[in-house]
């Protein structure tokens, strides 16, 4: 009878489903009945063509406009016609699927990652202690090394002009951790600053150039006072917000700022009070020390007043962290709430580093304005803010080296790309997110804490579960 009990599923001691050889059913025991129990996994090779296919079709949807489609004068000038490349969007829509398959296997069948050992961290601090020093030292002696050319200048320059701005960002994203898309407001504001009272009031660049950076400061405590409250998504859109409103300001208030026309006539800096005039003549820098006119002298003094500032944000940086306001910034960006626990003064430590990183955009926007000798609305757009905000998650929030490293990377490797004309985004876009992709957490994700009890040990960003 207890057989025929078994056969028929019915329950045995302790009310326990049995099969046929009177053995509990697995499944019944974990509580799952047999017809609910989960599917078989999706072999790898499928599930992997499956996902690529899909990210073909959403680069297809992507690249039919944008690639596929373009717009031509018609012949005589008449109007414009539609010509379309359909054969690159086929080659761009199989690189996606091809790369995206490649990615897929590639996380499917990789070999588990070895544990970082202690002699490879060791290595790595080590190499780590020597990039800041040989890329200061490059930085320092760039202009006097052979075949440095001015393009050369001109582009270290504009590397340098980011570090900075970058570095003045990352109080505000990297240690605060409040999130800003209107940076280049403060940036806008320390460029009209400088041209305004330059030439109204015949000011030179070092005296407006700490005048620059109180303006900018003051504009960052008042956005810093009505999203005091904000954090997240709603602290981005109110900056992005102050942003736009600053450059559509400066694009109609036309009796100020000339509006869309911007600014011309800016005066250039002097070294010591001595010009740099390209055909020499009393009172000039070639002159006093009996050089040989060229305008080369400007672009290196130029150079150099961009690097000791680019220093100076460093250094400012790395004291303020080590005192007790930037370990309120970091608490801040870890908990707020905990921050109020502890006693901290949050709407003090948010001003604080609103006003310190829009100094030093005002400092950089100063430097931008004198070095162009023109300005208008057009150099201060979203995309400013974009790319500079790219820098500092590229290289690693509160990473100063990580910082310079990525403006070097973003900036000099765009340059790069310049003879690839309209597909220069594309390939900067894609070199973007293969760096994202490979770290994460930006190119440096890991720093010695700047006060610690005992010995100090390295902080990882890798400790940290993606999406956690």
């Amino acid at each position: 009878m207890s057989g025929a009990n078994s056969s028929l599923g019915v329950p045995h001691e302790g009310g326990v489903p049995h099969n046929d050889d009177g053995v509990p059913d697995p499944g019944e025991l974990s509580g799952i009945p047999r017809s609910s129990a989960p599917p078989a996994p999706r072999p790898p090779m499928a599930h992997s063509l499956r996902d690529a296919g899909m990210a073909a079709l959403v680069a297809l949807g992507l690249f039919v406009p944008l690639v596929g489609l373009r717009t031509d004068v018609g012949p005589g000038g008449g109007g414009l016609i539609i010509r379309t490349r359909w054969a690159d969007v086929a080659i761009l829509v199989g690189l996606v699927f091809a790369g995206r398959l490649l990615l897929n296997l590639w996380t499917t069948f990789r070999p588990a990652p070895k544990p970082r050992t202690a002699q490879r961290s060791a290595m790595i601090a080590r190499v780590g202690t020597w990039v800041a020093p040989v890329l200061l030292a490059y930085a320092v002696l760039l202009p006097m090394l052979p075949g440095t050319t001015r393009y050369g200048l001109d582009l270290g320059i504009l590397v340098l002009t980011y570090v900075m701005l970058g570095w003045g960002l990352n109080i505000v994203v990297g240690l605060a951790g409040l999130l800003d898309l209107g940076y280049v407001a403060f940036y806008a504001v320390g460029a009209y600053s400088y041209a305004l009272l330059s030439t109204t009031f015949g000011l030179s660049f070092w005296v407006c150039l700490p005048l620059a950076g109180l303006l900018a400061a003051f504009w960052g405590v008042l956005l810093g006072f009505p999203v005091l409250r904000l954090r997240g998504d709603y602290l981005a859109i109110v900056t992005l917000a102050f942003g736009e409103i600053i450059r559509v300001v400066l694009l109609n208030w036309v009796s100020l700022t000339g509006g869309p026309n911007g600014i011309s006539g800016i005066p250039r800096p002097s070294f010591f009070g001595l010009s740099f005039s390209a055909g020499g003549g009393p009172g000039s820098f070639s002159d006093f020390f009996g050089l040989e006119p060229s305008p080369t002298h400007r672009v290196v003094f130029l150079y150099y007043v961009i690097l000791a500032l680019a220093l100076l944000t460093n250094w400012v940086t790395i004291r303020l962290r080590r005192q007790p306001l930037g370990r309120a910034w970091e608490a801040l960006r870890e908990d707020e709430i905990a921050c109020r626990a502890l006693g901290i003064n949050v709407t003090n430590t948010k001003l604080t580093a609103f006003a310190i990183g829009a100094m030093f955009g005002g400092f950089a926007g100063a430097f931008f304005a004198t070095r162009q000798a023109f300005i208008s609305p057009e150099s201060f757009t979203f995309i400013e803010s974009a790319i500079i905000l790219a820098i500092v998650v590229l290289g690693g929030l509160g990473s100063q080296l990580g910082v310079a490293i990525a403006a070097l990377v973003m900036i000099g490797g765009f340059e790069a790309f310049r003879d690839l004309e309209e597909w220069r985004m594309l390939v900067f876009g894609g070199a973007m997110v293969v760096i994202m992709v490979w770290r994460p957490r930006g190119l440096v994700s890991s720093r010695t804490p700047s006060v610690s009890l005992g010995k100090r040990r390295a902080i990882a960003a890798e400790l940290v579960g993606q999406g956690r």
